[in-house]
């Protein structure tokens, strides 16, 4: 099984169309496209019913105490989570790709609705859901793809994991407002096969990707 993009290269640099933030020279960042990259997979293993999709940043700072304040750096030492931008589950195993901005295409504050995703796929909630809670102009439920957004403080560059499930059920075994470690957790007993693809990015100008 194998997963591709036309988007970006595996271990490369996402291009900031693709991202919810860009560097600005003003305002250290500034909104971005907030495009989902195109993706497109092969050699899909027999018995394969659905398939499931997780994008996840394992580099994200389990404290905030420092992130994006003046004067100071995020530590490469600090120890780091997972924040998860895409989930989502029941894509038909005769689907090969899911195109370029297909299913987000700017920033929505209060997020994307869902979590119908198009025929029957289904979004779950990406974890700017919980990040925008107490911001009155943001908070809301965020459906979907949203794109990278690491802090501009960071001294490490972020990477973002998308991975591809083939699963051995036709309908993930989640219902209503599911995260992403409510699928993985799900489909723990359900997947025949798995592929993944990872992008960096980082919006310190002092940090490559």
């Amino acid at each position: 099984m194998k997963l591709f993009s036309n988007s970006f290269h595996d271990n490369h640099p996402i291009p900031s169309e693709y991202a919810f933030c860009a560097p600005d020279k003003v305002n250290r960042v500034a909104l971005s496209s907030n495009r989902n990259p195109h993706l497109s997979w092969s050699d899909i293993p027999a018995g394969t019913r659905s398939l499931a999709l997780i994008c996840h940043d394992p580099d994200v700072p389990s404290s905030g105490e420092d992130v994006n304040k003046e004067g100071r750096v995020i530590s490469a030492d600090l120890p780091r989570i997972d924040f998860y931008h895409w989930v989502l589950v029941d894509i038909p195993p005769d689907v090969r790709e899911i195109a370029d901005g297909a299913q987000s295409n700017a920033v929505l504050p209060r997020g994307k609705q869902g979590p119908q995703a198009g025929g029957p796929m289904r979004h779950g909630i990406n974890d700017y859901t919980q990040w925008f809670a107490d911001d009155a102009e943001m908070q809301g439920d965020y459906y979907g793809y949203d794109g990278p957004c690491p802090p501009w403080n960071d001294s490490i560059v972020h990477h973002y994991v998308f991975t591809l499930y083939a699963l051995d059920v036709p309908r993930s075994p989640v219902e209503g407002r599911f995260r992403g470690s409510d699928v993985i957790a799900a489909i723990a007993q359900h997947v025949l096969e798995s592929a993944r693809l990872t992008g960096t990015y980082s919006l310190n100008q002092d940090v490559t990707g």
